[in-house]
């Protein structure tokens, strides 16, 4: 945040609509342009509306005397601009923001990148990214085990709600039964939840446009205020406050049995569904890093009873419950149906969060590094402290600082060009966003290595040595 704004809200707020205008003239030619850079150059809506807002607030921060001329020579500058000093600008920034992909003049949208070193050695440069625990408990992240005081004064709050919510969805005050209301099996009240999914969004300004343009709802265009445009059965609430998640299912911390194996880190990913308990645990997966292995991935029967699977966000779907077999260790990855030439997939599941949780655990020691994306929701609805995690938020962090965050899908398309989650009503794989997450790590152990080589750091035999002093360097290269 700004110690002092360089200006007022008023003039922020247009300067930086006036960049965004001229960003979004260029991008477009982009978007009708034919040559192969075209997929490479073009930012989608969210990626533009963060260049604008990044560009605002560096100037805001770095040249607050000159805040307001600055900004105006440059959306100027971006007035007079052609395509192709738009396209070498944006060759320009993909070369800063990851230097060791090739830059996008080719056909292909991901390149692979190598770090130069081995997965020993990957995993000898962890430790350097490994978030600190001071001060996370402020941004949802349980560090410490709740304590009987805390868990007593959720029970007594929850007892004196006598089930009323409020939807997470359209808002309404509803109740909700655990284990059926007696008189006629109802598992909440209210009826039907009418609602929008989408997130409010503020539509593109065209040339040809006067006056202003209201906000949105990005699942249907209609404004906000207006009807939902989706039906569900039934209202749904979430619960976020720690000690009221500790008393539906106690948080355990990360036991230490032992050394799985010294040189491991876990990538780490959970889908959640809506339950009478509130937003609950319905699909865990572990994958290794740096490899991307699949070690662990389990539908998880929840402890309350399901209200929504959140089939469109969490890709879990009412069929994979039914086709699921029960987990045994002989049985721990995803089968195959033969039903459908499409050979579907049909994954094992347990039966409880809790179980899930004891099979992430043999995979982990206390300072096995944990690697996920906004770690604290995963983390939270398996109920784990865990003491060691890298989270990509942490690793690329929103330059206006949490509780602001970027999104996993963004963080992958524009520092690997790589696009995720792209199954659209299908919801999200949480296999696929394990393995983005390590991918993210995996290139910032290739800047941090880069960085080490630069001050003359050097790797030998997985073991790396710093830089010899100026006098021993010249004794070696006179010996």
């Amino acid at each position: 945040m700004l110690k002092k704004p360089p200006a007022s809200h008023v003039i922020r707020f247009q300067l930086l609509k006036l960049l965004h205008e001229q960003m979004l003239r260029l991008n477009k030619e982009v978007q009708t342009s034919t040559d192969s850079t075209k997929d490479a150059l073009e930012l989608s809506e969210a990626e533009l509306i963060t260049a604008a807002l990044d560009e605002e607030f560096k100037t805001a921060r770095d040249d607050p005397q000159v805040y307001a001329n600055v900004l105006k020579l440059r959306i100027v500058a971006l007035k007079r601009m052609k395509i192709d000093e738009w396209k070498k600008e944006r060759l320009k920034q993909i070369a800063q923001d990851f230097p060791n992909i090739v830059p996008p003049d080719v056909k292909k949208p991901f390149v692979a990148f190598e770090t130069g070193l081995s997965s020993i050695e990957e995993l000898l440069l962890l430790p350097k990214l490994i978030t600190a625990q001071d001060g996370l408990s402020k941004h949802g992240y349980v560090t410490s085990p709740l304590t009987e005081a805390d868990i007593e004064q959720a029970r007594k709050g929850v007892e004196t709600s006598q089930g009323w919510e409020q939807c997470d969805r359209c808002k309404s005050r509803f109740q909700v039964f655990p284990g059926r209301r007696s008189e006629d099996g109802a598992l909440t009240s209210g009826g039907s939840c009418t609602y929008h999914f989408g997130k409010p969004r503020r539509p593109a300004k065209e040339k040809s446009d006067t006056g202003h343009k209201d906000t949105v709802h990005s699942c249907c265009n209609q404004q906000l205020g207006t009807p939902g445009c989706v039906t569900a059965e039934s209202h749904v609430f979430k619960v976020s406050e720690a000690k009221r998640l500790a008393l539906i299912m106690p948080y355990k911390t990360t036991p230490n049995r032992g050394p799985i194996t010294p040189e491991s880190a876990v990538c780490f990913d959970c889908e959640m569904g809506y339950t009478t308990f509130g937003m609950e645990l319905i699909r865990l997966t572990a994958t290794a890093w740096p490899d991307g292995k699949e070690l662990l991935d389990v539908l998880v029967r929840p402890l309350g009873e399901i209200l929504d699977l959140n089939s469109r966000f969490s890709g879990v779907w009412p069929k994979d419950y039914t086709d699921a077999v029960q987990y045994t260790e002989s049985i721990s990855h995803p089968q195959l149906s033969n039903d459908s030439a499409e050979q579907e997939r049909r994954l094992s599941m347990v039966n409880s969060p809790g179980e899930a949780r004891e099979l992430l655990f043999t995979h982990l020691t206390a300072t096995t590094p944990l690697i996920g994306h906004a770690l604290e929701n995963d983390l939270n609805s398996a109920r784990i402290i865990h003491p060691t995690i890298i989270d990509t938020v942490m690793v690329y962090p929103h330059p206006r600082g949490l509780p602001i965050r970027h999104g996993l899908k963004m963080l992958v398309k524009r520092h690997l060009n790589k696009d995720i989650q792209t199954g659209g009503a299908q919801g999200h794989d949480s296999k696929e966003d394990a393995r983005a997450a390590g991918e993210l790590v995996r290139l910032k152990v290739l800047e941090t290595w880069k960085a080490m080589q630069a001050e003359g750091w050097t790797v030998r035999q997985g073991e790396f040595f710093p830089p010899l002093p100026e006098g021993q360097r010249l004794k070696r290269l006179i010996a």
